[in-house]
């Protein structure tokens, strides 16, 4: 028996690196196949080398407010005039089949779906210091002056978000900051209660026959 799978929320100002974190978790650390990540749906114009499907769903405004209206949606949030949600059957059914789904979202969506699971692990990513996410930035090549100024700005509404989150980590190395992500997952996993779900029999076996005196 597998057990329910958990939700893993991670957040980070743009630019903390919280999705190259996530992408190297589950190449490096994912051979049971025992996660999953929430692709969202955005309205969003692709970015290069981003594919539909995998990266994100891709939509237009009209087809994203047409799901929102069938509730479709687990949470949903506008961010910098564009629309991102995640699908509710989905991560209901890869928790149903005993998956760990990851969230790679904002504090507005982490928010929500904290509210509706309130068992979900909220981890979020700081930056070593407002100049090197600013360094970061200019380093993708992606977006113009104007956009990064934005950016930045936000950054900083984003961190004040922060303790609203069960874990904090300091991504300075990236390999340590890995590390300490997926010694998260591990422990949850060994919680009592997951223990018990998944591991009942097994327990119950190594206690047949005792009474306590």
């Amino acid at each position: 028996m597998k057990g329910r799978g958990s939700l893993f929320i991670v957040s980070a100002p743009s630019g903390a690196g919280k999705s190259s974190l996530i992408k190297s978790l589950l190449n490096r650390f994912n051979n049971d196949d025992s996660m999953r990540l929430s692709v969202s749906h955005t309205t969003r114009d692709p970015r290069v080398g981003e594919v539909n499907g995998e990266s994100y769903h891709f939509v237009s405004t009209d087809e994203f407010k047409a799901l929102i209206e069938k509730e479709a949606f687990y949470e949903y949030a506008q961010v910098f005039d564009n629309y991102y949600g995640t699908s509710r059957e989905i991560v209901e059914q890869w928790q149903d089949d005993g998956y760990d789904v990851l969230f790679d979202i904002d504090w507005q969506g982490a928010r929500i779906i904290k509210e509706q699971s309130p068992d979900a692990i909220k981890i979020f990513i700081l930056p070593p210091s407002l100049d090197e996410l600013h360094s970061r930035l200019v380093g993708r090549g992606q977006d113009s002056p104007e956009v990064i100024a934005s950016r930045m700005d936000k950054a900083k509404k984003e961190i004040s978000h922060y303790d609203e989150y069960d874990y904090i980590l300091i991504n300075d190395d990236f390999d340590t900051c890995l590390n300490e992500l997926r010694s998260i997952i591990l422990s949850t996993r060994q919680k009592k209660e997951k223990i018990i779900e998944k591991h009942g029999d097994l327990i119950n076996s190594l206690l047949d026959g005792f009474k306590e005196e």
